[in-house]
C-alpha cells in the first residue's frame, strides 16, 4: 500500500459515473472544480468509461482536460483531443457474441436494444434489460466476457479492462503507472485501482473496487472523489 510520504502523484485516471457524479449520474461540480485545480497545475487527468470515444472527448472538452481517455471499458483510448484513436479489443469477436445473444432472445420475443453502435469500436452494448448472468451463460466459451456497468450489459473481448489499457495510456504519455492516482466505484474499475500507484475507491462502491483500493473515500460519489484528490494534492487547495 502506498503512503503519502513515499508516493509522488503526476497524474489522475478517474472514472466517470458514480464516480465524479451523484446517484443520478449529473456532474459532481466540485469534482470538476477539482479535475480543473489539477489540470492548472499541470497534472493530467484521464478519463476513463465505458461510454463512447465521442461522448468522452465531449465531456473532455466541457471539464477542461486535455483529451486522453480510455473507452469502451478499456477497448480503445487516444492521448490528447489531437491523439490517434487505439482499439485495443476484437470488435468482431463481441459482434460474433452479441450475435448469438440476440438469436437467443429472438427465440423468447425480447428484443434487444443497442446502445450507440455507429460509435462503438471495440464493444458491443445493450440495455440492461435482461440478465447479465443468463447472457454469460449464453456466450460461455467464446472469447469475450460480460460486463455489467449497472447501467448497460458490454460484450468485450476477454483479454482487456481500464488496467491494462491504462498500462499502454502511462506508456504513451511518458509517466510511470507508479506515478498515477486511480479512483472509481466499480467492479469494472477494480484492474485499473489495482494498476495504479495509488488505488482509490470512493465510499458505497462495489466491492471489487473497494477491495483493491489502497485507500477509500469517507464521502460517496463525486464528493468522495473531491475529498481525496484534495487530500493527495493538497498544497494545491
Amino acid at each position: 500500500m502506498n503512503n503519502k510520504s513515499s508516493f509522488h502523484p503526476r497524474a489522475v485516471i478517474t472514472d466517470i459515473d458514480g464516480t465524479i457524479t451523484n446517484k443520478e449520474r449529473r456532474l459532481n461540480l466540485d469534482s470538476v472544480s477539482v479535475i480543473r485545480t489539477l489540470v492548472d497545475n499541470g497534472i493530467p487527468v484521464v478519463l476513463a468509461s465505458g461510454n463512447t470515444e465521442c461522448s468522452l472527448t465531449f465531456l473532455c472538452k466541457m471539464i477542461g482536460t486535455d483529451g486522453t481517455i480510455i473507452a469502451e471499458n478499456g477497448g480503445l483510448y487516444k492521448i490528447t483531443y489531437a491523439g490517434e484513436r487505439k482499439i485495443c479489443s476484437d470488435r468482431a469477436a463481441c459482434l460474433e457474441a452479441y450475435e448469438k445473444v440476440r438469436e437467443y432472445y429472438d427465440e423468447k420475443g425480447i428484443e434487444l436494444q443497442l446502445y450507440s453502435p455507429e460509435y462503438r469500436f471495440a464493444d458491443v452494448a445493450f440495455a440492461r434489460t435482461v440478465d447479465p448472468a443468463e447472457v454469460r451463460e449464453i456466450v460461455s466459451g467464446m472469447p469475450v466476457k460480460i460486463l455489467d456497468s449497472g447501467f448497460a450489459i458490454h460484450i468485450q473481448s476477454g483479454d482487456i479492462n481500464k488496467g491494462t489499457t491504462l498500462a499502454l495510456v502511462a506508456e504513451e504519455m511518458g509517466i510511470p503507472l507508479s506515478d498515477f492516482v486511480a479512483v472509481g466505484d466499480s467492479d469494472n474499475d477494480r484492474e485499473m485501482i489495482k494498476a495504479a500507484g495509488l488505488g482509490i475507491a470512493v465510499a458505497g462502491g462495489q466491492s471489487g473496487a473497494v477491495e483493491a483500493a489502497d485507500s477509500v473515500s469517507m464521502k460517496k460519489y463525486g464528493d468522495g472523489f473531491s475529498e481525496k484528490i484534495r487530500e493527495i494534492f493538497s498544497s494545491f487547495f
